[in-house]
């Protein structure tokens, strides 16, 4: 609340009307995104600020779950998620990763195993939150030391 009254321009925010329902909220937060980002296709975020759960999710996109191979929409719905609640809207993979820059935000312990997975492992089937891989490269992990506890150590120069 105290840092955006001190942005040089008034942010921009939009929400998801939940009233709607999952599946009419979702097309109508695309079609109200894309008029934000006139000319834009996909719309390109400057700064897209996540977590990740200890199974690997990162927005509402869950292991294992079909919208891992959504393509077209921005934002979709669930009707399952695994965690509660069940019924949600979110940005796709091709959303997030058209961000100019992405921040995964992850603490505490139970973060540890699947950072390690995520940032050390090449797996056949990522988790969601390692197939975050924006198309400018800009990439950034925050952890605190908790959750990167079972890194391995940077080599010494």
């Amino acid at each position: 609340a105290q840092l955006l009254p001190r942005l040089p321009a008034p942010p921009r925010v939009l929400w998801v009307r939940s009233e709607l329902g999952p599946a009419e909220a979702a097309r109508d937060y695309e079609g109200r995104l894309r008029q934000e980002f006139p000319g834009e296709d996909p719309p390109r975020f400057e700064l897209l600020l996540l977590g990740v759960g200890p199974d690997g999710h990162t927005a509402s996109l869950f292991p294992g779950h079909a919208l891992l191979q959504e393509q077209n929409s921005l934002i979709s719905y669930l009707l399952d998620s695994p965690k509660p609640p069940p019924q949600r809207v979110t940005m796709t993979l091709p959303l997030l990763n058209a961000a100019k820059s992405v921040l995964v935000v992850a603490t505490g312990a139970s973060k540890a195993p699947v950072l390690k997975r995520i940032l050390e492992q090449q797996e056949p089937d990522p988790v969601p939150a390692a197939r975050l891989r924006p198309r400018s490269g800009r990439l950034r992990w925050l952890l605190d030391r908790e959750a990167a506890a079972e890194l391995r150590e940077p080599p010494a120069p």
